[in-house]
């Protein structure tokens, strides 16, 4: 379940407090007079057998005597009794709880057994649970407190989830002190049914909520969260603080990728992807919720900054370097403003030194050359305190001047306390960011800045792949099926290589040898300097003994080393099983980059993709990033470049940039390898040599594991469902049927621009020339979870076909209505597309349980009117709109 029933969570009309209490001190009675307090207008229920009022409120007996069944009903009794409570408050028509009591942990028998009972007494009836273990649920705007905190916050546009109920308490103490509203503040406790991912989806589409903060211990359900907060961030910010950032989660995997992809860089990599923005402290949680929330989103990361005092200047300088930021370059023209406005001792440069006793008329002066410098993205207006002149001053001249540049991006720092709270203030009246240190304004920025980035990333188009990828699967599988049935974990190099090079990522041919006789002969075949390597199932690779490549050249030295390697082994461990060995030419590309290209599987996120510098010495540089499959080029570059090595894989001086795309399709072949194979647990291609020519992997590792569970399941984010592309024959001509890619966003964009006005009218509601960048690639970069568009185009690689039509179905987070569409290019209407594509489509949508398909459909449109007659849909009137009809259709 996700979204369903959560209405009566926050939107309750009357509320049962089970438990209720009239002890002062008591978690019932404090439960009551938050409640009353809150200012809720529906009726509050207490239900208690052992008083006949508590606060003044009639009280009921037990459940069965209320006179009317509960929108909500809050539990505060022992343990063992709220699963026989849910059972009849269910029955009686309830559809939400929150279960303030603890007791239900995982780590007893008990805890487990009333966990299982509580879930197995709610779920038949709907009945949605917060909790248990929690601290409760607040919705200011409805006047509801059910919970035990111990304050009232107030209303706002802040959502604010969290696990722990004390970082809750905190949080409404420093929010409350900051004069900072709410819209929503839950905790979640043990998260037994409602979770992280229900919320983000109802929060994503609640008018009153603006911005979204999670404090995040732990998730669940990966591909629920991700596909919900993939949404929730398309629509507003979110922000998440996630604890236990270094726990050691990954000491004891037996790959390099495994020992260098944490547990806290795979959630890293989960928000990045889902374009959340993570910060490290509460406090840097509301820092930046408090700028993002003023609606400035600067183009890019080149800070102009202008300070009364050079000091200041210079830390706020230091901030932004150590952030990784941009010292943005004055313009010529804008040094000639400035001359001619500031004293001569000016600093003639960035940072913007305007001298101790500026008033506040050479602030707004200043300010007007950086807004309009092509070359600055945002200005960081700072002021210490002198007695030259009015900081008070200096914050009015700044919000003038901000008056005429609305767009441009500024934030402030008046630094100190008695002189600086009246501009602070100020500031906040006229939605302008202010903070007490320079540092904490840098890093502001550098969040703005970084939100853009991930918001750019989820829109950004994929150029069309450079070369065509079709793996072998057949022999991918035969591989990997031979060494599950002789129940091995570990793929030997060669086998490891026959894998990777199935999935066209370029190897070298490495031939196995059953002894020291058999690796001579090779090695003369061979004819030059060749790498021998050990084959034995019983010795990890990690292990000096056998697990370094030997250079050597001609058949006797190849012969002897052979033989020592096996002497050596044996006198470490006697009854060890050897294979025999690995040949291989040995490759020499002066210049190259030692890199690693891997994957591992994390238990949360599933399969997650690393990439970073190689070697013997790979877990000691610790340079590498992650990323989540499926990936596309932007992605896979993106995943290049929060790399260290990035820097040099640039060129520098003599040395060429290697080739980019070279690597960045290789993280796409991983990736897709590892989608395709839900076997596959660990990865390692290291070294992949890389240089201006391509990539060449020259050594892999491949680790299995029998599973149950498809490929598709194991994804947090699910892949492009190749299975639905089908050739179909339509009045004569070949073509295909698939869903639409990412990829497709320029085709899309020329057919509808052969649309007719009228047709672009009665399509979208509106009178358009054509698809914006943002629309197109709402389109276009769809969830497979939660949406599918099938498109008929001629047969060929992505960029090069026309899309004739499309049909899309949208579906709400239960996958249980969905939103129809479909349109036609003007010259292929009349000869069944629609028809051919909405019937697919439909098919499809059962197959995934979808119940119920609607549209809604201009009045005047009434050739889809009769289209959607004729595929069975009932019409209705739309509410509130008297020129649209809405129909549906029962699957």
């Amino acid at each position: 379940m996700t979204v369903r029933n959560l209405q009566y969570l926050f939107k309750p009309k009357s509320i049962a407090v089970i438990g209720a209490s009239d002890i002062p001190g008591s978690l019932g009675a404090v439960l009551m007079d938050n409640l009353l307090k809150g200012g809720f207008s529906g009726s509050i229920m207490p239900v208690n057998p052992r008083h006949r009022v508590i606060k003044g409120v009639e009280t009921f007996h037990d459940i069965a005597a209320l006179p009317a069944p509960p929108d909500l009903a809050v539990i505060a009794t022992p343990p063992q009794k709220v699963p026989e409570l849910a059972a009849e408050l269910g029955k009686q028509g309830t559809r939400a709880a929150v279960v303030i009591t603890a007791g239900f942990n995982t780590t007893s028998d008990k805890g487990r057994q009333l966990r299982q009972a509580l879930l197995d007494a709610a779920r038949p009836h709907l009945l949605r649970v917060i909790g248990p273990n929690c601290l409760g649920v607040m919705a200011p705007f409805v006047g509801l407190n059910a919970s035990f905190a111990h304050l009232n916050p107030a209303a706002g546009g802040i959502a604010f989830i969290a696990q722990s109920g004390a970082i809750v308490t905190s949080m409404l103490d420093w929010a409350v002190a900051q004069k900072v509203g709410f819209s929503h503040i839950i905790s979640l406790g043990d998260m037994l049914d409602v979770d992280f991912g229900d919320l983000l989806d109802y929060l994503a589409t609640d008018r009153q909520t603006t911005a979204i903060l999670l404090y995040i211990e732990a998730v669940t359900h990966a591909r629920k969260f991700m596909s919900a907060a993939r949404a929730a961030s398309r629509m507003k910010p979110v922000i998440v603080v996630k604890a236990g950032r270094h726990v050691e989660g990954a000491r004891a995997a037996a790959s390099h990728t495994g020992a260098l992809a944490g547990a806290d860089n795979v959630y890293d990599a989960a928000f990045h992807r889902a374009g959340m923005l993570r910060v490290l402290s509460l406090q840097e949680l509301f820092d930046a919720v408090e700028t993002l929330a003023m609606g400035y989103r600067p183009k890019n990361d080149r800070l102009s900054i202008v300070t009364n005092g050079g000091g200041m200047g210079v830390l706020a300088t230091d901030a932004l370097m150590d952030h990784g930021g941009r010292l943005a370059e004055l313009s010529p023209d804008s040094i000639k403003r400035l001359n001619a406005v500031l004293p001569p001792t000016w600093s003639h440069a960035n940072p913007v030194d305007i001298i101790g006793d500026a008033p506040g008329g050479r602030y707004r002066d200043a300010m007007n050359a950086l807004a309009d410098d092509p070359n600055v993205d945002a200005t960081l207006v700072l002021n210490c305190p002198t007695a030259m002149a009015s900081s008070a001053e200096a914050a009015r001249s700044v919000v003038a001047a901000l008056a005429t540049y609305r767009k441009h991006t500024v934030l402030t720092s008046w630094v100190g306390e008695g002189t600086a709270r009246e501009a602070r203030v100020f500031f906040a009246i006229n939605r302008i960011p202010s903070f007490e240190t320079p540092e904490q304004a840098v890093r502001a920025f550098m969040y703005l800045v970084n939100y853009r980035r991930s918001q750019n990333l989820l829109m950004e188009t994929p150029p069309s792949i450079p070369e065509a990828f079709d793996p072998d699967l057949t022999r991918a599988r035969a591989v990997l099926s031979k060494v599950l049935a002789d129940g091995r974990a570990w793929l030997t190099e060669p086998e490891a290589k026959e894998v990777i090079a199935a999935y066209r990522i370029p190897t070298i041919a490495t031939r196995v040898a059953k002894g020291p006789a058999k690796a001579a002969e090779l090695a003369a075949e061979i004819g030059g300097p060749v790498a021998l390597k050990i084959l034995s199932p019983d010795i990890s690779h990690k292990s000096d003994v056998g697990g370094v490549m030997l250079d050597l050249a001609g058949p006797t030295a190849v012969r002897e080393a052979a033989r020592s390697m096996l002497d050596r082994i044996r006198g470490f461990k006697p009854d060890v099983r050897i294979e025999g060995f690995s040949v291989q030419p040995m490759v020499r590309r002066p210049g190259a980059y030692e890199l690693i290209a891997g994957a591992m599987e994390d238990r949360q996120f599933g399969p997650v993709i690393l990439f970073g510098q190689g070697g013997t010495a790979v877990e000691r540089i610790n340079d590498d990033a992650l990323g989540l499959p499926p990936l596309n080029m932007p992605l896979a570059h993106e995943i290049i470049t929060n790399t260290r090595v990035y820097q040099l894989l640039k060129g520098y001086r003599d040395r060429p940039a290697v080739n980019l795309h070279a690597i960045a399709l290789t993280l796409m072949k991983v990736a897709q390898l590892v989608s395709d194979f839900a076997e596959i647990t660990e990865l390692d291609i290291n070294p992949l040599l890389a240089d201006e020519f391509g990539v060449l992997a020259l050594d892999a590792r491949i680790r299995v594991s029998a599973t149950t569970h498809s490929a598709a399941e194991r994804l947090a984010i699910m892949s492009y469902p190749k299975e639905l592309e089908a050739m179909v024959s339509l009045n004569g001509k070949d073509l295909l049927v698939r869903p639409i890619r990412p990829e497709d966003e320029p085709a899309l964009q020329a057919a509808v621009g052969k649309l007719t006005p009228q047709e672009i009218r009665l399509r979208f509601f509106a009178s358009i020339k054509a698809l914006t960048h943002a629309t197109a690639a709402r389109f276009t970069q769809l969830d497979y979870d939660r949406e599918m568009a099938l498109v008929l185009t001629t047969p060929g690689t992505t960029h090069q076909t026309e899309i004739l039509g499309i049909a899309q179905l949208n579906a709400d987070p239960d996958i249980q209505r969905a939103e129809y569409a479909v349109f036609v290019r003007h010259d292929m209407q009349g000869k069944g597309v629609a028809t051919l594509l909405t019937r697919r489509l439909f098919a499809y949508a059962r197959s995934r349980g979808i119940q119920e398909i609607y549209a809604d459909i201009v009045r005047e449109n009434t050739l889809m009117l009769e289209f959607a007659d004729d595929l069975g849909f009932t019409r209705a009137e739309a509410p509130g709109e008297r020129d649209v009809v809405h129909v549906t259709l029962r699957l």
